[in-house]
């Protein structure tokens, strides 16, 4: 699992490096034949990280609510994002899974409910989740390659 969590980190500090340049008006831009922008998909890969390893372990998100309910499956962007509301969430995004790696290392993700992906991938366990997420972190970095190019 430690190459997984490594890729984590990795994949997340490419993903700053590429959009580090961009104003807070290009993060927030919907390209056309889009549905959502630079800002969702960072938020969103922070809050499902979030909800596959802990949510489904049974243990409390390290993120509230109203963030999980804003980036979501299924959730689209609804207005822009401040420059100061998205360095929260690059923090987020920077350090949540170190504390995801501490927490798996700490072996406090006891029990794990079955859950099928929208790419019919069913995770069983939280080592599980550690896999799919690095997956889905990928296919997140292409689509915001893509959106870079556009905005």
């Amino acid at each position: 699992m430690q190459k997984h969590f490594e890729t984590l980190k990795k994949s997340r500090e490419l993903v700053l490096r590429i959009i580090k340049d961009l104003t807070i008006d290009q993060l927030n831009t919907i390209p056309k034949g889009f549905k959502n922008n630079i800002v969702w998909n960072v938020g969103h890969l922070v809050v499902t990280q979030q909800l596959l390893g802990y949510r489904l372990s049974g243990v409390n998100c390290l993120v509230s609510d109203e963030m999980i309910n804003t980036f979501r499956k299924g959730t689209a962007p609804e207005k822009p994002v401040s420059e100061e509301e998205f360095e929260t969430i690059k923090e987020l995004f920077s350090r949540l899974p170190v504390q995801f790696e501490e927490d798996y290392n700490a072996e406090i993700f006891k029990s794990y409910d079955t859950y099928t992906t929208s790419v019919n991938v069913t995770i069983n366990s939280i080592d599980d989740a550690v896999i799919f997420n690095t997956f889905h972190e990928g296919a997140h970095l292409g689509i915001i390659l893509q959106l870079k190019k556009l905005v």
